[in-house]
């Protein structure tokens, strides 16, 4: 694998994105990033608490790796819409909470996850790396890797059992990474509008491969999560020089 800063010089070379490709940024309060997606229509991202984030698209609501308590910090689950789609990465109480499933869920709701959550939860759609589904007309997803590389780490998430999601909602595409170290594939997620990355030794990224990661996924905006108590400020300045718009959300701790 190349030096990062071999990627970083080469990224600087070849770094663009497409005004088609890409959608419109809106500023909005700092509790929610909204974009207008090729479509047209907007998206908002409403980051909640460490992996969780609240997607509200038209009419439609996603959670991703909903919970509803974190040592000392609560979240209040009920207040929210329900849920028409639940999307959870793997099996870790920080990512799968029945509590804040069974809150947001209706007969309507359609849980999402891989075969050992569906197992605890005893529900949910199935799906493996590589698979590809559609939500709706406008919403299609497809489950990618996420795992651990490092030799002292690999019991955490080993390879092949958790899942990254990426979102395609009207032609806006989102990078939902999981719980997960730099790997090689994300190199080859093709183009991304936002992507939330984690930074948290042990079980994620140091603050050196989530910046990796970044030039290798090369997102219009990079919303970090899950870090913990990570000193993640050095990232913003770090990444401008490459285009990449970083976003910080203390929630996402």
């Amino acid at each position: 694998m190349k030096s990062f800063l071999t990627k970083m010089a080469c990224f600087l070379a070849m770094a663009s994105f497409s005004g088609a490709a890409c959608a419109q940024l809106t500023d909005v309060a700092t509790v929610a990033d909204v974009f207008t997606t090729p479509g047209g229509n907007h998206i908002t991202f409403h980051p909640l608490i460490h992996a969780s984030i609240r997607i509200s698209f038209n009419d439609c609501e996603l959670q991703i790796d909903p919970v509803s308590k974190l040592g000392d910090r609560t979240l209040d689950l009920s207040s929210m819409p329900k849920a028409d789609f639940i999307l959870i990465t793997h099996e870790h109480f920080d990512h799968c909470d029945s509590t804040a499933v069974a809150s947001l869920s209706d007969s309507k709701t359609r849980l999402i996850t891989n075969a050992r959550c569906a197992d605890i939860l005893g529900k949910g759609e199935i799906m493996a790396n590589g698979d590809k589904k559609s939500l709706t007309r406008l919403i299609n997803i497809e489950a990618v890797p996420a795992y651990n590389t490092s030799p002292k780490h690999l019991q955490f998430h080993p390879k092949g059992r958790d899942n990254g999601f990426i979102l395609n909602i009207d032609g806006f595409r989102v990078y939902i990474a999981g719980d997960t170290e730099d790997i090689p594939e994300m190199a080859n997620l093709g183009n991304i509008d936002v992507a939330f990355l984690p930074c948290n030794q042990p079980y994620t990224m140091t603050v050196r491969q989530l910046l990796n990661a970044a030039l290798m996924v090369k997102p219009r905006v990079l919303i970090p999560y899950h870090y913990g108590s990570t000193d993640i400020s050095s990232v913003p300045n770090a990444l401008a020089p490459y285009g990449i718009d970083v976003r910080l959300h203390e929630c996402l701790r």
